[in-house]
C-alpha cells in the first residue's frame, strides 16, 4: 500500500478535524458518497481502495482527506493503512467496513469454488481484517474508543435468486458486527450494521435493477432506487452517534421496492 497525503488535514473552518473516519471501498459507489459527505461535515477521512486515480477523485482535493490506496485483503496493506491513519490524524474514531463485490450469479449447484471463495475472500475476510486493525487502534488510543460501521445489504435478511455467493458473504456481515459490538463493550468500541437496498450505484447493474431485476418467480420486474447521497446520510447518521448509544442495526431501501414480502 502506497499512501499519498492532501495537504494538512483541516476542518472547513481551518481547524483540525475533531473525528476521523476509515471508509474502504471509497473509490465508487455506497464508499464515494460517504466519504465526501464525511468530509463535507467537517471529518478527517481516510480513503481505502485498490485504485489510486478513484481515491483521488473523491477526494477531490480536499484538505481533510487521506488518500491510502489498499488491497483490504492483504493483511500488510490493512496494517499500513491503518498505521497511516494514526500517523495523520492521530486515532480512528468510525471505521466504515464498505468494501466488496457482488460476487458471481448463480445457484450453488452453478457457481464455482474459485468464484464464492472470492466473494468470501473480498466481502468476508477484508471486513475481519479493517475490523481487527480498526479495533486495536481504537483499543490503544485516548480516548479510548470508536464505532465500526458494516456496510450489509438487504441479502442479510433475504437473498435475490441465484446470489449464493453474495448472500452468504452478507450472512456472515451479520456474525461480524454482533461479535465486534459484543466483543468490543469493555473497550467503548461499539459495532453496527447497515442494510441497504437498491441505491442507485453501479452494482444496480450488475444485477439488473433498472432493466428488471430476476424475481423469485422467474419473472423479472424493473425496481425503484433511491439516490446514494441518501444511503450515505444514513451511514453518518449512524457515525455522529453519541459514544453513549450503539446503532446495532439499520435498515434503509428504496420506497416500493420488493424486499417486505420477497418471495
Amino acid at each position: 500500500m502506497n499512501s499519498t497525503v492532501n495537504s494538512a488535514a483541516q476542518s472547513a473552518d481551518g481547524g483540525a478535524p475533531t473525528r476521523i473516519a476509515v471508509v474502504t471501498g471509497a473509490g465508487s459507489g455506497i464508499g464515494r458518497a460517504v466519504a465526501r459527505l464525511f468530509l463535507a461535515e467537517g471529518w478527517g477521512v481516510v480513503l481505502a481502495g485498490r485504485r489510486a486515480a478513484a481515491l483521488e477523485e473523491t477526494a477531490a482535493g480536499s484538505p481533510q482527506a487521506l488518500v491510502a490506496p489498499c488491497d483490504v485483503t492483504v493483511p500488510d496493506d490493512v496494517a499500513r493503512l491503518f498505521a497511516a491513519a494514526r500517523e495523520r490524524f492521530g486515532r480512528v474514531d468510525v471505521l466504515f467496513n464498505n468494501a466488496g463485490i457482488f460476487g458471481p450469479s448463480g445457484a450453488v449447484d452453478a457457481v464455482d469454488a474459485a468464484g464464492f471463495e472470492e466473494t468470501l475472500r473480498i466481502n468476508v475476510t477484508g471486513s475481519f481484517l479493517c475490523a481487527a486493525e480498526a479495533v486495536r487502534v481504537m483499543k490503544e488510543q485516548e480516548p479510548q474508543g470508536g464505532r465500526i460501521i458494516n456496510n450489509g445489504s438487504i441479502s442479510a435478511h433475504s437473498p435475490r435468486p441465484l446470489s449464493v455467493a453474495y448472500t452468504v458473504s452478507k450472512h456472515a456481515i451479520s456474525g461480524l458486527t454482533k461479535s465486534i459490538e459484543l466483543d468490543g463493550r469493555p473497550f467503548g468500541i461499539s459495532c453496527g450494521q447497515i442494510d441497504i437496498g437498491n441505491t442507485r450505484t453501479e452494482i444496480m447493474d450488475v444485477i439488473g435493477v433498472g432493466d428488471g431485476a430476476l424475481q423469485a418467480d422467474g419473472s423479472r420486474k424493473v425496481e425503484p432506487m433511491f439516490p446514494v447521497e441518501d444511503a450515505a446520510r444514513a451511514v453518518l447518521l449512524m457515525a455522529s452517534m453519541p459514544p453513549s448509544a450503539s446503532v446495532g442495526s439499520l435498515l434503509v431501501t428504496a420506497a416500493g421496492m420488493p424486499f417486505v414480502g420477497r418471495g
